[in-house]
This record gives C-alpha cells, structure tokens and sequence, in this order.
C-alpha cells in the first residue's frame, strides 16, 4: 500500500486542465465579484472561507481540482442540484486516496448551455430533490447520520436517555446491539452538518415539517456522547454540535407551536452548555428560552433569562451577538408593559448592532441583520400598544430580509398585516396578509399561521373593501387554521 507522501505525490502529477464549466458558472461576474459572491453564500451557512480573486483562478486553471468540504458546502449552497462534476470538479476520491494514482482525467464541462445558465448567483430555492429526501427519507439519511442512529428506545423528552416504555425505537436492528464505537472526527463534522442542515431548510421552508424528522440526529448526537470520543477534542466538538442541534430541534418545536417540546430540548441545550463549560452554548440556550418564554407569556422569565444570555456573552467578543441578546430582553419588558426598561434595552441593541459583524459571531447569527433588527423592535412597540411605530419598523423590516430568509420574509410580512390592521390602515393591512398568505405555501410555520388568524378575525368587519374581501376568500380556502397541528 503506498503511503500518504506517495499519494500525495502522485495526485500532483496528474496535469491541470481548465476547469471551463466552473467558469461558465461565473458568468460575467469578475472574478473579485464570483469571490464577494462565494463569501456571501458561506455567510448565509454558517461557513468561513477566505475565498478571492486568485482562489477562483485557482479553481478555473484546474490547480484545485477539488474544493475542500467547506467550499463544497458553499457552491452547493450557490448551485442547488449540481454536483462537484456538474461544476467540473474530479471526483474526491480521484483527488485524494487510491483514485489519485490512476485517474489522470480532468474536470468535466456543463451538458448545458451556458447562456441559458443563470450567473447571477442569487440565492436559490432550496433544491425539491433535497428537500424531499429529508422530509420522506428522514434525516439520518440526508445529513449522513445512517450510521449514527442509536439502538436503544429513547425517552423523546430526553433524547440521550433510554426509556424503556418507549412504544417503538427510531431505528431497530435485528439481534443484540453491537458494542458502541467511540465517536472520532467524522461523527463530529456530521453532527455539525445536521445543525447546518436543518438550519438552512427552516429558514427556507419554516418548521412544520421538519420537526419530528429533525430529531432522530439530536438522538443519534446524544448516543454519541454518551459512548464517548477519540480524544478531548472530538468531545468537545460533540457536546457543542448536541447542544446546538438541541437548539435547533427546540426552535422547530417553538415555531410550529409545540411549547413544551421546545421548552425541553432548550433545557437540554442549556444542561449540556453547563457540563461542558461551553459559554458561547449557554449564551444561545439562554437566548432561544427567552424568545420562548415571551412568546407564551412568561415575560419576566424572558427578561431573566436575556439578562443571564448576556452574562454569559460577555466575555465571547460578540458585539452583534450581545445586541440580539438586549432586542430579547427589549422583548420582555415590553410583555410587561415597563416602557423605560424596553426603550433603553432597544437603545443599547441599536448601539452594539452599529459596531458591525465581526469574527467572533456565532454562526447560527446568520439571520441577525438590519432586517431581524427591524423586526423585533417592531414586535417590541407592537407590545407596547404603538402599532403605528410598529408597523414602521416592521415595513422596514420586509423591505430589508435577504430573500434567503423565507419564513422570515413571511413572518415580518405577518407582523406588518396585523400592526396596519390594529392602526386601522385596513386596504395596506389586507395586501400585506394576502402576500403572507401566499408565501405560506411554501413556509410551513404554526407561528405565522396563527398572526393571519388573528388579521383575518378583526379585518372580518370590513368585508366590503376590495382587498379585505380577497384576502378572506383566499384565507378560508387555505390550508385548516393553526388549532390543527400535524400530528
């Protein structure tokens, strides 16, 4: 078997061939602008890479005949459907391993026509292909997690800890269990995927749909743990990936209205950021509980638990992580009506969001930006009783989402149709329900179906006027209200 300085070199004497169907991707944009465009997309992921205009030459010249697995992620990210040979990539296992030292073939070009190609790198739908393996196929199979699933029958309350009334296990194998195997890097890397994953369809197509698949990984994460890793490191990567995944399982269950799941699996989040000293873990559990207990009217919790999120950011360097952290705690002040204690946590969001993004922002921020912002602070004067004030920032807040943002697209849209009609701008409000409406059809969202109840209810009055009375008729032909959730 040849060693690893072999392959190596043998990889390298495989001759660079340009990689023209990388290069019809990037259209006419410059090659600093297919770079700008590369670092965007990264951001919207949760991705750092420190893409230029001389790592697209690279790329183009057929130096780099394989992206690294998080450029990958990115240009999958930028060309849903395609795969690293549909972008004239050689298959990594041409690049790296045994296949580099036969295969000498180059990137393959594009079967399409570039001209009917769009170069704009705007941020696309997600792809069906992608999204129906992961709603029919479950998770495990569309995040690489198969392999992961525990045998044993889970308590869905704790999904680390074996209940042995549970009526059926998520995964059966037949006769005894194997021995658990200590997680090494790659357990790790695809608990982190599933964060990512999940993350980036609920942004897309909210979390009706997701949430129960979504937590057999958060099963397979905790089995992990508790089997134990390779090394420290290894541990610790797990224990952050579980407790954001238990995050992002929670924020599903919060979404699609299933308090008492997202109450448990932010508990969780919180415990594991506890056992493993993890501030950054604690400062987002906090944050999440907060969100959660505003939104079922425990408004002094949320202030409590925003002020413990910021105690826990202060020592992460994250000036626009501490900004959203303040915009939660806003939020609980104005569930208690204290207008100073919410006008001077407003005030003090606005000042740390103006210090700008930085290196050390979480990667699950992706979603914080002027249009988020804009956002809560209109949820926040909406709580207070100033619904002209609110629709402002909420109008705001529509005009600025990047359309990467779906359901939040949907949801800000929701909130200014319910703010023009408490102000009694009936036509605007009915325009903005009928938009939020539309959206719904391809965001799944109890949350926001339960702000178009509430608009359809008080605009019912005004029937007569145009745009009211389109709205309705759309609305009681759309899918059954919230009270119905899926099982």
């Amino acid at each position: 078997m040849a060693s690893q300085a072999q392959r190596s070199a043998s990889s390298r004497t495989v001759p660079a061939r340009p990689n023209t169907a990388f290069r019809q991707l990037r259209g006419r944009l410059s090659p600093g602008e297919f770079a700008a465009a590369v670092r965007r997309a990264a951001r919207e992921i949760g991705e750092q890479v420190s893409c230029d205009a001389r790592y697209v030459g690279r790329v183009e010249s057929g130096e780099i005949r394989c992206p690294n697995y998080a450029y990958e992620r990115v240009f999958r990210h930028m060309f849903p459907g395609l795969t690293l040979p549909d972008m004239g990539f050689a298959p990594r296992e041409t690049v790296r391993g045994r296949g580099a030292r036969t295969s000498p073939d180059s990137a393959a070009p594009l079967a399409t026509d570039p001209d009917h190609r769009d170069t704009r790198i705007q941020n696309c739908e997600e792809s069906d292909v992608l999204r129906r393996a992961f709603i029919t196929g479950g998770p495990a199979a569309a995040l690489g997690l198969t392999g992961l699933c525990p045998a044993g029958r889970t308590d869905p309350r704790y999904p680390h800890r074996p209940h042995r009334r549970a009526r059926s296990a998520p995964c059966r194998r037949a006769g005894p269990a194997p021995p658990r195997r200590r997680a090494g890097a790659t357990e790790a890397t695809a608990v982190e995927e599933a964060v990512r994953r999940i993350r980036l369809l609920d942004d897309r197509h909210g979390a009706d749909d997701l949430y129960h698949r979504a937590t057999q990984p958060l099963r397979a994460a905790y089995e992990l743990l508790d089997a134990g890793a390779q090394r420290r490191a290894i541990y610790d990567r797990l224990h952050a990936g579980a407790g954001e995944l238990a995050i992002s399982v929670g924020w599903l269950a919060h979404d699609s209205g299933r308090f008492d799941d997202a109450r448990s699996h932010y508990a969780e989040a919180l415990s594991t950021a506890r056992v493993c000293g993890d501030a950054a873990l604690e400062a987002h559990a906090f944050c999440n509980t907060a969100f959660l207990a505003r939104d079922t009217g425990r408004p002094r919790e949320a202030v409590r638990a925003a002020q413990a999120a910021q105690q826990a950011a202060k020592r992460l360097g994250s000036p626009r992580l501490r900004s959203l952290l303040a915009l939660r705690e806003a939020g609980g002040w104005a569930g208690l009506g204290d207008r100073t204690g919410c006008t001077q946590a407003l005030a003090r969001a606005e000042r740390l969001f103006a210090a700008g993004p930085g290196e050390r922002d979480p990667e699950w921020m992706s979603f914080y930006g002027e249009a988020e912002l804009g956002g809560l602070t209109a949820q926040c004067w909406s709580a207070l009783g100033e619904r002209g004030r609110a629709a402002e920032h909420a109008r705001r807040a529509v005009a600025l989402q990047d359309p990467h943002f779906t359901r939040n697209i949907a949801l800000f849209t929701a909130e200014l149709a319910g703010n023009l009609t408490a102000n009694g701008t009936v036509d605007e409000a009915a325009t903005a329900a009928l938009q939020a409406l539309t959206l719904l059809s391809r965001v799944r969202s109890a949350r926001i179906r339960a702000m178009l109840d509430d608009t359809a209810r008080a605009l019912r009055p005004y029937r007569s006027c145009g745009p009211v009375g389109e709205f309705l008729d759309r609305y009681r032909t759309a899918d059954a209200p919230v009270g119905r959730q899926p099982a």
